[in-house]
């Protein structure tokens, strides 16, 4: 069967692409419409993440101010709008093994293909900020078991993030990894590494397959999909580009319209009315209409 195969559920889809030769470039989207607009540009997969949320639904950082109740509908509106996997941030889990539960139980009825749990201390800080803390190991070894014994498809992606090398350095950072995948998890993200040697390391070391994480500005080398490919990740995030294209460009859209009055200088920067509704699917609903109101006059 190919990977493309819309007939193969999402869950083994996603983790088809985490073991295929090639590397995964899953990016963050900021929302359903940036998620349909990454499907038809040929992405095979997208993530749901608390920084784009965060940013999109509260205008707010990603300081843990997001509910799992919030969290879920994010991810639920993206799966509904894609055909593709859509991997889902759980965050610390909103608590010990019992919150963790229920946060599995939701993240998959709303759909997802994969979720990840992070050893930090809630409430947690985006991986790239400063003063990270994290939980005891034995605590989040208990969050993965937990994690991976409530799933009801076993082909749901369970990653398991550590905060660890910002803390208490590489070697303890690798070393949680290891007894991550061991408690189960089929993902492995060591965040924030800050050096290619420290990339380089993590790949060999930790046991599975590795997850990066790409963020313009951050603390880890920004490198190429090819050159992390080459350096052992199977699986590289996309975190933020969606996210700060966006603010860039609607801070210059309404910077022109408080000062022009009119966005008429920016239409050859815009997708336009007719185009917009070929993208969100009009065609397809009056499609639809027709075919069920057919043949009843």
């Amino acid at each position: 069967m190919l990977i493309r195969d819309i007939a193969m559920r999402k869950t083994t889809l996603l983790r088809t692409l985490i073991h295929a030769p090639e590397i995964l470039v899953i990016p963050v989207v900021h929302d359903p419409l940036c998620a349909r607009i990454a499907e038809q540009a040929g992405i095979k997969a997208v993530f749901s993440a608390g920084y784009a949320n965060s940013a999109a639904y509260l205008g707010k950082p990603d300081v843990s101010l997001m509910s799992l109740s919030e969290m879920v509908s994010c991810a639920s509106r993206i799966v509904d709008a894609v055909t593709i996997p859509v991997f889902a941030d759980g965050d610390t889990g909103y608590g010990n093994v019992t919150n963790v539960i229920r946060t599995i139980e939701q993240y998959e009825k709303a759909g997802v293909a994969g979720i990840f749990i992070e050893d930090q201390v809630f409430p947690k800080r985006c991986g790239h900020m400063d003063e990270k803390r994290v939980i005891p190991e034995r605590e989040m070894v208990a969050k993965i078991r937990a994690a991976v014994d409530t799933r009801k498809d076993p082909d749901l992606v369970i990653m398991a993030r550590t905060d660890a090398i910002a803390v208490e350095g590489i070697d303890e950072a690798i070393q949680r990894a290891n007894r991550y995948h061991d408690a189960g998890a089929d993902l492995l993200f060591v965040e924030a590494p800050e050096s290619v040697e420290q990339m380089r390391r993590i790949c060999a070391e930790v046991k599975g397959p590795v997850f990066a994480n790409n963020l313009p500005g951050g603390k880890s080398p920004y490198l190429p999909a090819k050159e992390l490919e080459d350096i052992g990740y199977a699986v590289v995030a996309d975190a933020t580009s969606c996210t700060y294209v966006i603010a860039k460009a609607v801070r210059e859209l309404f910077t022109e319209i408080s000062g022009r009055g009119s966005s008429a200088g920016l239409t050859d920067r815009m997708i336009l009315f007719d185009e917009f509704n070929r993208l969100v699917g009009l065609q397809e609903i009056r499609e639809a209409e027709k075919f069920y109101y057919s043949g009843m006059d």
